[in-house]
């Protein structure tokens, strides 16, 4: 991946300014490439990283694995993209293994989630079956460790 690519994944609010000095190039440069990025749809968008458990929000998700029957002509694809657009689920990913798709859902509680399992998810053509598993805590998301204290956690070496 390019440089610039991994510093906005870094940090996105970085100014262009600084980017073009950790780069050396021009900001003008920094801008034009930027822009192209967005055009070709290498970059989707720009988010906040949220400590969640912090805002005390009471919100569920959920991991659900999914196994589902491929369509002829359109393999995993099309299911994929049908479960993709449901506004509960934020991420979805093919994989490897027993399941076929990897789901992450969100709900505003327990039961929201279960109802969009039971009445959503489980009468759509295809799925076979599913493994749910709810998210309890999280320790660390998209690279950033949500921990806020800074204890050295070395163990100390005496002679």
């Amino acid at each position: 991946m390019e440089e610039l690519l991994k510093i906005l994944q870094t940090n996105a609010c970085a100014s262009r300014a600084d980017i073009a000095k950790q780069l050396g190039v021009s900001v003008n440069e920094v801008e034009q490439k930027i822009a192209e990025h967005e055009k070709r749809g290498v970059i989707r968008g720009y988010q906040a990283v949220l400590n969640e458990d912090a805002l005390n929000l009471d919100t569920v998700t959920a991991v659900i694995e999914v196994k589902v029957t491929p369509e002829r002509g359109g393999g995993f694809n099309r299911i994929a993209e049908r479960l993709s657009k449901f506004p509960e689920v934020r991420s979805a990913y093919l994989m490897s293994g027993t399941y076929d798709l990897l789901l992450f859902v969100e709900g505003r509680n327990l039961r929201e989630v279960a109802s969009f399992v039971s009445a959503k998810l489980a009468t759509i053509e295809g799925v076979l079956s599913m493994s749910t598993h709810f998210m309890l805590k999280t320790y660390k998301r998209l690279g950033v460790l949500m921990d806020s204290s800074h204890e050295d956690e070395r163990l100390t070496i005496s002679p």
